[in-house]
């Protein structure tokens, strides 16, 4: 059965605005897969245990989703779905009682679906077989395969239980980094790395393929490379033209934000202007450089949006550069002076650009004269702004939230310190297994819920450095008003 809508629709603006559809990507058994000495290649700073990561941590994200997306596919039916009975079968895109949503979606079930036509199932292997070195009797099987077993295939890398045919692609979880809607246009990323180039290729064939997106064709931009890059000398990524979703933030309606960091780089950042102002997209760009470290990775790892008024970032790297009085002659000259600082430029069409001293000074801007927040801005700091859990949380992505509405947002629960921050700003919390009971008892309605924070369990999927922000992409949100 191909997932259809007829009332589907790409439309985001913000990153606060009730979230209404969005695409995701439950772990699957390539991730299972990932061995010690591949890990960092494939991205990943440990292995992990798969099991744990479905069953205790990523389906509690599932069922969250459900329950405010999409909960006539949940609501009553949570005692059969958590019963060892059913197996996990409402995860499975392969099984019978699998949720089948067209708000919570699936890439599986979208890539399942598009194979389901011979002329793109040749394609699409062809392609996938010339990326990872496959030969050609295992393409004639691999397009003899059928379309449910060979999306399962393409994405784990997996014949069967024992048999690889090529690596596995475990951080297509962080379906955000591979796409982002900005109002009602797609823009199709350019990762940085090699790992990547599979899901690079999937999404591709997804949005130009499936029928949910067919009203949009016209609307996907796809980042070109320079012009004949192949004669340049060298490896180089700064010269390279990569670009990933975990750096591109729509805060609002005619502004978005793009981040230059380990993974997007300066011509990346470059090329996605040209293409949005060209096709009239947004009319203002501001480019956040931060420094090209793994502590970092993407801007949604120093700060995310939890109210109009209301970001969570990493205060370290956020601020000015303080002076301070009858400094030791060393201060002056220690390493980290200046190195670390982030650079800001916003680019608007037809006029000069303009830059900020700080990131709080842009977002402050963004608050208060794109979304006309008549309060006053407020920060809440990774790991309460104390040393050195602020560098310790945020490197468990305290700061890369996901808003599922204006101040509901998920976060970590290991981060304690950045949970008393946003307790001391007068937020509730609550553990997600007891918010599906109530919601489940009729006890909350998630719809009336207002300044939360969600606490997810994290002890594997934190292993693999994202949170939630880049465990979404989000295709309709409401507009903020």
């Amino acid at each position: 059965m191909i997932l259809s809508n007829s009332d589907f629709k790409l439309d985001v603006t913000s990153e606060i605005g009730n979230l209404r559809a969005l695409l995701i990507h439950s772990p699957d058994n390539g991730l299972g897969k990932v061995v010690p000495s591949k890990a960092q290649d494939w991205l990943f700073e440990d292995i992990v245990h798969l099991d744990t990561m479905r069953k205790n941590e990523y389906d509690y994200y599932v069922k969250l989703l459900m329950y405010f997306l999409d909960p006539d596919k949940i609501k009553g039916k949570l005692k059969k779905i958590d019963s060892k009975e059913d197996r996990r079968s409402f995860f499975k895109p392969d099984n019978k009682n699998f949720h089948a949503s067209d708000k919570v979606i699936e890439i599986q079930t979208l890539l399942e679906d598009i194979l389901q036509e011979a002329d793109i199932r040749k394609k699409l292997v062809a392609s996938v077989c010339a990326i990872e070195s496959c030969n050609y009797r295992l393409q004639l099987k691999l397009i003899d395969t059928p379309p449910v077993e060979l999306a399962k295939i393409i994405i784990s890398g997996s014949l069967n239980e024992t048999e690889m045919i090529f690596a596995p692609i475990p951080n297509l979880i962080f379906s955000r980094d591979i796409g982002i809607a900005i109002n009602n246009f797609m823009l199709l990323n350019k990762p940085a790395k090699k790992a990547r180039s599979r899901e690079t290729l999937l999404v591709r064939y997804i949005f130009f393929n499936h029928p949910l997106f067919a009203a949009y064709r016209n609307n996907i931009l796809e980042i070109p490379e320079t012009v004949q890059h192949f004669l340049r000398p060298g490896e180089d990524n700064e010269e390279k033209t990569t670009l990933e979703g975990g750096d591109v933030m729509m805060v609002s309606p005619q502004h978005l934000i793009i981040g230059c960091s380990e993974r997007t780089s300066v011509s990346g950042a470059n090329e996605a202007i040209k293409l949005l102002f060209a096709n009239n997209v947004v009319e203002k760009v501001t480019i956040v450089k931060i420094p090209h470290k793994r502590d970092y990775m993407h801007i949604d790892t120093v700060f995310t949006q939890v109210k109009r008024n209301m970001w969570v970032l990493l205060r370290s790297l956020a601020i000015t550069e303080e002076h301070i009085e009858n400094e030791e002659p060393a201060a002056w000259f220690a390493e980290k002076k200046n190195k670390d600082r982030p650079e800001i430029v916003q680019f608007t069409k037809n006029k000069k650009p303009k830059t900020f001293d700080c990131i709080e000074d842009l977002l402050r801007n963004v608050s208060e004269k794109d979304l006309k927040s008549e309060i006053a801005t407020e920060f809440i700091y990774s790991g309460n702004n104390t040393f050195p859990f602020d560098a310790r949380e945020q490197w468990t992505d305290s700061c890369n939230l996901l808003a599922i509405k204006e101040g509901v947002v998920l976060g970590y629960d290991r981060n304690d310190k950045t949970v008393e921050a946003f307790k001391q700003k007068g937020f509730k919390v609550i553990k997600v297994s007891d918010l599906l009971q109530k919601i489940e008892n009729d006890e909350i309605d998630p719809q009336a819920m207002k300044d939360t924070l969600i606490l997810m369990p994290s002890s594997e999927l934190s292993r693999a450095r994202g949170g939630f922000h880049c465990m979404s992409m989000p295709l309709l949100r409401d507009k903020v008003l």
